[in-house]
């Protein structure tokens, strides 16, 4: 296994940045971590914290191709 460097750790970003990159208020953001209908997040040292990858990830889950879609079927299916 390749030891993690400084280059290779992912990058964390906290609630107030990771949702000024999704373009969301912070408590939406929030909201969607209470309700588990958000990007996955890590809790270090009791702060909450996302990596860029994991925010890209559910940028991709939530793409819809017609507004007749469901959107907690995917969610629900990108979750297991």
């Amino acid at each position: 296994m390749p030891e993690k460097t400084e280059k290779t750790w992912p990058r964390f970003v906290r609630t107030p940045e990771a949702a000024r990159l999704l373009g969301l208020s912070p408590r939406t953001l929030e909201k969607h971590r209470c309700d588990g209908t958000g990007p996955v997040y890590h809790k270090l040292g009791g702060r909450v914290v996302y990596t860029i990858a994991d925010i890209e990830a559910w940028i991709d889950v939530c793409a819809r191709q017609s507004t007749s879609e469901s959107a907690a079927g995917q969610a629900a299916g990108a979750a297991g």
